[in-house]
């Protein structure tokens, strides 16, 4: 095709429309020329600047590839990892055990002896890199988790064995470390600034196929997996291919840093690949050379569902979001002033929609973090920073025993939805296996009453009906005339306090 013919079909169609249609018709080379031209032309004729962007762009992409350059200087620290772990396998059962002609002319451990169990070794594969001169290789725990032996080979070809520094299965991620000179190192970037659309690289060993590279895009951000061990929130997705093997491997930007930890793949999917982003990567990984273990972070409270009998209880403004049930003394949420009843609606910075977000978000954070909530206290919106304390330094409190049993009628009781509830008594608590000394006792509950249904048990404390005091049984009988069309119950069970939310 001639200029002039170029020139025509500019006009026609627009600078834009005619650099694609020489695109679909020509190769490679026909295209870059004719995006050159088309850029040429339009400036020429002082045509919109979406114009010539566009064609400048369909420029860029064929007079280079980027990918080729972010390879070249990021395989080196890409590793292959082998694994050996010694299993118990049953050995092949002889048929023809006991049999005096086999064994005379066979022997009797033809078939190494029937039935029993021998040690044999059990191999793997998967990807890691480097990420310091010290030899630190950052991979997913799956990949070593059991392994007795570890093999690292680098693409030189240089080999070593490498120790565990420490594993973490809840976000599937490990460091292993080699003693080498001269390694090559892949710079960390920040996955937070990451785009949804943008353009990632992804090395490793899929199937034993070493140094294998696969493009594609940020298919999405922060997605929610559960697996066996592993319930995490947060993940990126990406199409670019991912396979047995690449577990561990980098997920590269184009600026050459690793943005990702290539994790899991939907089997029966095509282009949906998951990787840890590496912002948590970076802090598990600092916990891991530090201490061998990640040091997960601690809030201190229950929390409960936000259902739409407690919204109207409580005149809740919101309609999303996860209530305190309980706040555990001395805790961190304690500490920096989280409450009961208080609402939380966002998480440094992430809207919380129940309360499953609230469990995830700050599961998948760390120890010393510093994390704003956001929350409702009657009515009113307020920020609240807290530092999370560590989970493991915590022992979980210990459910007290209750014997279940109808109390006799030695105090006063009253009878609303099937329930029956006493003043509170030293006889009853001793009774009842219960310390809590406010609130009233729940003494009977009516076989497929209200009551019942609502998950209410004998021997749980009423504390609160409507953020009302229940100090006797007139407040209760006060509580149930009215003509609320919501109760909210504060109840406390086995040394814990939790919301229960009636629909009248």
């Amino acid at each position: 095709m001639n200029r002039e013919k170029i020139l025509f079909t500019l006009k026609k169609f627009g600078v834009a429309g005619a650099a694609a249609l020489i695109l679909f018709a020509g190769g490679a080379a026909g295209s870059y020329l004719a995006s050159k031209e088309a850029v040429k032309t339009a400036v020429l004729n002082g045509e919109d600047k979406q114009v010539h962007n566009a064609a400048a762009y369909a420029q860029d992409v064929y007079t280079g590839n980027p990918i080729v350059g972010i390879v070249k200087s990021s395989s080196p620290a890409v590793v292959n990892i082998d694994t050996e772990m010694m299993v118990k396998q049953r050995a092949v059962s002889n048929p023809f055990q006991g049999d005096p002609f086999f064994e005379e002319f066979f022997g009797g451990d033809i078939f190494g002896g029937a039935g029993q169990e021998r040690i044999v070794p059990q191999k793997g594969k998967g990807s890691g890199f480097i990420v310091s001169k010290e030899g630190y290789i950052l991979t997913n725990n799956h990949v070593v988790q059991d392994a007795d032996k570890i093999k690292v080979t680098l693409l030189d070809g240089r080999s070593y064995d490498a120790k565990k520094v420490g594993q973490d299965p809840t976000f599937d991620l490990a460091v292993i470390q080699i003693k080498a000179p001269s390694l090559p190192i892949l710079p960390l970037g920040d996955s937070d600034k990451t785009e949804v659309g943008e353009w990632v690289v992804a090395i490793g060993n899929p199937l034993g196929f070493e140094n294998s590279v696969t493009a594609g895009v940020i298919s999405a951000k922060n997605r929610t997996l559960q697996a066996p061990d592993v319930n995490f929130q947060g993940f990126m997705q990406t199409d670019a291919a991912i396979n047995p093997g690449n577990s561990g491997g980098p997920l590269i930007d184009l600026n050459g840093k690793v943005v990702g930890i290539n994790t899991a793949i939907v089997p029966y999917a095509q282009g949906i690949g998951f990787a840890v982003p590496v912002n948590m990567a970076k802090q598990i990984m600092d916990d891991l050379i530090k201490h061998g273990e990640v040091r997960r972070g601690w809030l201190g409270v229950t929390v409960q569902p936000l259902t739409a009998s407690l919204v109207e209880a409580y005149k809740i403004p919101v309609k999303e979001g996860s209530i305190i049930a309980d706040v555990q003394k001395g805790s961190p949420a304690d500490k920096y002033g989280l409450m009961r009843g208080d609402v939380i609606v966002s998480i440094g910075g992430q809207k919380v929609k129940n309360s499953q977000d609230v469990v995830f978000s700050v599961r998948n954070k760390l120890a010393g973090d510093k994390v704003k909530f956001e929350v409702y206290r009657d009515g009113a919106k307020k920020s609240i920073d807290v530092t999370l304390g560590d989970i493991d330094g915590v022992k979980s409190p210990r459910l007290l025993g209750r014997k279940l049993g109808t109390p006799e009628a030695e105090q006063k009781t009253a009878t609303q939805m099937g329930i029956t509830v006493a003043q509170n008594s030293a006889s009853l608590r001793e009774k009842f296996g219960i310390k809590e000394q406010n609130g009233l006792i729940v003494a009977k509950i009516q076989q497929g009453s209200q009551g019942q249904r609502l998950g209410l048990r004998v021997g749980d404390v009423v504390l609160e009906v409507n953020r009302k005091k229940m100090e006797s049984v007139n407040d209760w009988n006060s509580a149930m005339g009215t003509k609320n069309k919501a109760l909210g119950l504060l109840v406390s069970r086995d040394g814990q306090t939790l919301f229960i939310s009636v629909g009248m």
